[in-house]
């Protein structure tokens, strides 16, 4: 007996070995959600670099990268034995749109097309369709990832800061390109050609996306936070050189843009307000009367002219004569533009906005397919085929007419879900988190406006801080809950 119980005291010794202690697996979760979330960040700064990650080598390196960190996703959660937060009930429709193109690329029938018999999808090019499910399942992972492992409010501000260096880091190069290139062919990246883009980017219009985004944020903060007056000095030292460097990319939807942000902000101005019942420091702090006035209808007013009168007269002093002649051309508005031999290219935006509504009319319930459109519009665009058009440069026409009412309406829903977890933190009892939520908003009014025009958000890593402002704007009260407790014990120590 004695023998069997001193065989059974070895064998809890060894089992006690070999399980790990409760702290080393609550210290092996911590460093993995860390690694995963600098990992995340690194995955995004990443994707600014080659030229805002548009070639295919790039888009799949970028998207490997998203579902490994996925995969310790996955590792994390089977040892904490939870993956999901209330928050993740937003990608729902995200998902929804996902399975949609899926339906898209499978056969419905079998048509004969010269004799041959081919199967019949929905989407008018499936394989382009695959692979932007593959690509919006990645950019839903990254919401997903941010949401899960933004778990405090330092990784909150980390993620906030990190927005906004990225956004000032590329501005300051965009400007320093300018200012140096020199006829030179290549500028650290070999496909910088001088007069061609702008920074890193090829494509001049779809640099403007990420100073929007950067410079909302950047708004939210100087305005509404309640951070102290030498944070305040560094982010309007970091909102000059984002300014600057959108009116010097010469976009004409850029500066519109950056207009309507201001007015959006400005007509959203009461918005971001503590519960009623908050005491008063929490109240619009540094800008405390304004509780008072920006009531009014009058005050919104005046504040808008005042801000579009500041905004325009800025752009026009930075822009100079460069952006009052592209500001005075309708190239790309009116009119046709012409190839070789006086042919009609059918490049200009009333020409593809035309033949994109034709497209949307032949296909009015469930669209051509996401990705299609580029294969569907040829039908419809009369030109000479010089030119291949791959965008309706407009992305609220390209989705009605990728994913027809079917399509719409599911962003639609997207939306909805969206602006309800949004306006929840707007209410938020922390000053900080209502600035940030704020300014998101802002970015992201800015990018929807801009794109009725332009298709930035094809870039990747606009695309990715696009994702970033939404998480900031709907993630959940693990980030502010610290500060609500440091300032509660603060308001008790003051009352002894």
């Amino acid at each position: 007996m004695e023998v069997s119980q001193t065989f059974l005291a070895e064998d809890s010794i060894k089992l006690a070995e070999v399980r790990p202690a409760p702290v080393a697996v609550k210290r092996w979760r911590l460093t993995l959600g860390r690694a995963v979330f600098a990992a995340l960040l690194g995955v995004v700064a990443f994707a600014a670099v080659p030229y805002g990650t548009v070639d295919p080598w790039w888009i799949a390196f970028v998207e490997c990268a998203v579902f490994t960190l996925a995969i310790l996703w996955l590792i994390e959660g089977l040892r904490s034995g939870s993956w999901f937060v209330g928050e993740h009930r937003l990608l729902l429709p995200l998902l929804a749109i996902i399975v949609f193109a899926i339906i898209q690329t499978l056969p419905v029938g079998i048509t004969t097309v010269a004799g041959v018999e081919t199967r019949w999808t929905i989407s008018a090019d499936p394989f382009e369709t695959r692979l932007w499910v593959f690509r919006m399942g990645a950019y839903a992972l990254v919401a997903a990832l941010m949401l899960r492992f933004t778990s405090s409010p330092r990784r909150f501000q980390w993620l906030i800061h990190f927005v906004v260096l990225l956004g000032v880091a590329c501005a300051l190069f965009g400007i320093f390109r300018q200012t140096m290139q020199r006829g030179t062919p290549g500028f650290l990246l070999p496909r910088l050609m001088p007069g061609s883009g702008y920074a890193q980017f090829i494509n001049r219009n779809h640099f403007p996306f990420l100073m929007e985004m950067t410079l909302g944020l950047l708004f939210g903060l100087i305005v509404w936070s309640s951070a102290r007056r030498e944070r305040l000095l560094l982010y309007l030292s970091a909102a000059v050189p984002v300014w600057v460097s959108l009116v010097l990319s010469n976009s004409r939807g850029g500066i519109l843009s950056m207009l309507l942000q201001l007015m959006f902000a400005a007509a959203m101005f009461r918005t971001a307000r503590p519960p009623q019942g908050s005491s008063r420091s929490e109240r619009f702090a540094p800008f405390e009367w304004l509780n008072r006035v920006s009531q009014s209808i009058a005050f919104r007013a005046a504040l808008i002219v005042c801000l579009l009168a500041a905004g325009a007269f800025s752009v026009v002093w930075i822009g100079g004569e460069q952006l009052a002649s592209r500001l005075q051309s309708v190239q790309e508005g009116g009119g046709g533009a012409l190839g070789t031999g006086g042919s009609n290219l059918g490049a200009t935006r009333a020409e593809i906005w035309r033949a994109t509504w034709e497209v949307i009319k032949a296909h009015p319930i469930a669209g051509v397919g996401f990705g299609g459109y580029w294969t569907a519009v040829t039908e419809y665009h009369g030109a000479t085929g010089e030119m291949s058009l791959q965008q309706a440069h407009n992305d609220h026409l390209e989705l009605l007419a990728s994913g027809g009412i079917i399509g719409v309406a599911l962003v639609a829903w997207l939306v909805a879900v969206f602006i309800k977890q949004a306006r929840q933190r707007l209410r938020s009892q922390d000053a900080f988190r209502r600035a940030v939520c704020f300014g998101a908003l802002v970015g992201l009014f800015g990018v929807v406006a801009h794109s009725l025009i332009d298709f930035g958000l094809h870039t990747t890593i606009n695309a990715l801080v696009f994702t970033s402002l939404a998480v900031i704007a709907t993630v959940n009260g693990r980030v502010e809950e610290k500060s609500i407790l440091r300032r509660r014990s603060r308001r008790r120590r003051s009352s002894y």
